[in-house]
């Protein structure tokens, strides 16, 4: 899990739509690279494990929901590592029964399986995470640690990120991605090539994400979002949604998580229909992973008796 590079496959979509409209469709399955530490977040963690690792601090501190895929990629990147974990999670009332917890919510579930330990706090206390009051009171009750923010976005993020485009990938037009904190989007803008067009699809709803992109990235001349696809926010989806990743996983055998991936092909593939590209244009989606949390999302749907996610 610590090589310098890890190079993906594309896998090529064929969907009755994609050849009416004379459209090129892969899409790069980093979601392949490990069960657990898949797509982006190998990316946006490998060089923060290893800048850990070179100062010598034997512990990861990270924040996150309950249902945070970041959450579960970094206990089990940790764990591969050799280093520690600790979880810090919005949401203290969690914390009053940990054992029911750990038995329903499989991603916490998962994480506490590869060595994380949780502290549980409350949403105003998570509000203030990133105050050095806060951080200190952590280092007090934890010792020292290695901090890797929400959802794993910094420098050695991006840096991570760059890496997902290799010179195979030149031959795209546009490339596709998911947008959670920015941080993958940007790593594809600072190495996209000569005439790329990138192409961002929020989770989140508004559009703030845009003055991030800005901040993280190395260049303002070759993106844009796509920001009406969110499904009503982050974590929000609906049965419309459900049915297209099931019929998505049905044609073409590529699953897809619904709080990222699910989102961005429905939007990718309705501006398609909806004439948006010229006729030949080769296009790349990033599958980022995020697979992992179907299962806790699954186990949501059945409370409220909706379909599943295949």
């Amino acid at each position: 899990m610590l090589t310098n590079s890890v190079v993906t496959r594309n896998q090529q979509v064929l969907l009755p739509v994609l050849e009416e409209k004379g459209i090129h469709l892969f899409i790069k399955r980093e979601d392949e690279i490990h069960p657990f530490v898949s797509g982006n977040k190998f990316r946006k963690l490998k060089y923060n494990v290893k800048e850990a690792k070179n100062l010598k601090v034997e512990t990861l501190l990270t924040f996150g929901g309950a249902y945070s895929n970041h959450i579960a990629a970094t206990a089990s990147f940790a764990q591969l590592a050799g280093l520690n974990s600790i979880g810090i999670i919005r949401g203290d009332e969690l914390a009053i029964n940990l054992k029911e917890v750990l038995q329903t919510n499989l991603t916490l579930k998962d994480a506490h399986k590869n060595g994380m330990r949780f502290k549980f706090v409350s949403r105003e206390a998570y509000r203030n995470k990133t105050a050095a009051s806060f951080i200190d009171s952590l280092k007090d009750e934890f010792g020292e640690f290695y901090i890797i923010p929400e959802g794993g976005t910094n420098e050695l993020a991006i840096r991570g990120c760059e890496e997902i485009l290799t010179s195979e990938d030149e031959k795209f037009n546009y490339i596709c991605c998911a947008i959670g904190t920015g941080g993958t989007i940007s790593g594809l803008i600072n190495s996209a090539y000569s005439g790329q067009k990138i192409i961002g699809f929020p989770a989140l709803k508004g559009d703030f994400l845009i003055n991030e992109i800005i901040n993280l990235s190395n260049r303002n001349d070759n993106w844009s979002i796509e920001s009406k696809y969110h499904f009503g926010g982050y974590g929000k989806l609906n049965d419309e949604l459900i049915t297209f990743i099931n019929q998505f996983k049905d044609a073409t055998d590529i699953p897809l998580d619904p709080i990222y991936t699910g989102k961005m092909m429905f939007g990718l593939l309705d501006m398609i229909s909806k004439n948006k590209f010229k006729r030949g244009s080769k296009i790349i989606a990033i599958h980022t992973g995020g697979l992992q949390g179907i299962t806790g999302i699954n186990e949501r749907l059945k409370k409220k008796k909706k379909p599943l996610i295949k």
